[in-house]
């Protein structure tokens, strides 16, 4: 092979892979769910893999603390507060113009998640809270879509691939409440390890879209680098009550939407209750009262109470500085009404 497949010539000769599995990932669409440390590296390597499509989404901007493990964001990425989403698709659309690569800034809720899954091979988890996680869990057994599980803190990752009718699911795994609450912006993470935990991420997708069913892990991995501990949890048989592969209930995708909502750790809240803001007309608005900076993608509003307020055009709103929901649903009134 030759011209465009020049490119994938040393991950040919890898004989698992081969010609033909490159045409098949070639063929390929895959949708990473959050552009952040996790997906940045996840879509690195799948967009210079070759996998055919590859559709980025992720409701955040990029901030300065980004830098030190979300590798596909720079100084000036920081300067412009760009859209994660959009500055990952302009970086990728330069390494690999072969691979058509869509970012979508938009909040993956219930009522957003299904439009994305459509025509997808496959979902990856590149996110920082189970809230999100739960619901691509259940969205994809819904639709029998294999989903890609991973998560960095600390010096710890982990990472599984649940297939609908084949494996167990997250549900069986982490029950909803029982993770531990750490983050990496309550007790740090180191980029090595996001990068090894994307990695095996990476790997398994590629596995699973080449076919190579023989090779795929069958369990939960967990490892520390820093301790140098690496742990295998085998698969067992799904949770006989298992609302999502077993009950088929898939609760994410039922249960009452959550309007207001604390991103944990970040002190930020997010509140969703209008449809769209014109930004136009909302720099207009604010710019009496707070320093307001426009970007074609959001309005950065820092209020003299000292904390922020970020709109984006579908209508939400992070208000950056605060945990207090009750503070921030005041200032949001104060500022926007509700």
């Amino acid at each position: 092979m030759s011209g465009r497949w020049d490119r994938y010539s040393r991950q040919m000769l890898f004989s698992p892979i081969g010609e033909a599995g490159q045409r098949k990932l070639s063929e390929k669409k895959v949708l990473i769910v959050g552009v952040g440390a996790l997906g940045t590296v996840i879509a690195n390597h799948l967009v210079r893999g070759g996998v055919g499509q590859v559709l980025l989404v992720d409701r955040d901007y990029v901030e300065k603390s980004n830098l030190q493990r979300q590798l596909l964001f720079d100084e000036e990425d920081v300067k412009m507060a760009l859209p994660k989403a959009v500055a990952a698709e302009r970086k990728l659309r330069r390494i690999n113009s072969d691979v058509h690569v869509e970012g979508k800034t938009v909040d993956v809720t219930k009522a957003t998640i299904e439009l994305l899954l459509d025509d997808v091979d496959l979902v990856v988890d590149g996110t920082d809270n189970f809230t999100t996680r739960f619901l691509l869990n259940d969205v994809c057994f819904k639709k029998g879509v294999p989903f890609v599980y991973g998560g960095a803190v600390a010096s710890r990752g982990m990472t599984a691939m649940f297939v609908p009718g084949e494996t167990p699911c997250l549900r069986c795994m982490v029950s909803e409440g029982g993770e531990d609450g750490q983050t990496c912006d309550t007790i740090g993470v180191l980029g090595p390890v996001v990068d090894v935990a994307a990695s095996f991420q990476a790997v398994e997708v590629l596995k699973y879209l080449v076919g190579d069913e023989r090779n795929r892990r069958n369990a939960l991995l967990t490892f520390d680098l820093w301790g140098n501990r690496f742990y295998e949890m085998a698969f067992a048989k799904p949770r006989l009550n298992c609302p999502t592969c077993q009950k088929k209930e898939y609760p994410a995708l039922t249960k009452v939407k959550d309007e207001i909502t604390s991103l944990c750790g970040r002190e930020t809240i997010q509140i969703h209750i209008r449809r769209n803001f014109d930004l136009m007309e909302w720099e207009e608005r604010l710019n009496r009262a707070a320093t307001v900076t426009k970007t074609p993608f959001l309005l950065r509003v820092d209020l003299p109470e000292g904390e922020r307020l970020v709109m984006f055009p579908d209508g939400r709103t992070l208000i950056q500085g605060t945990e207090d929901l009750t503070r921030a649903k005041s200032l949001y009134a104060r500022y926007i009404g509700m």
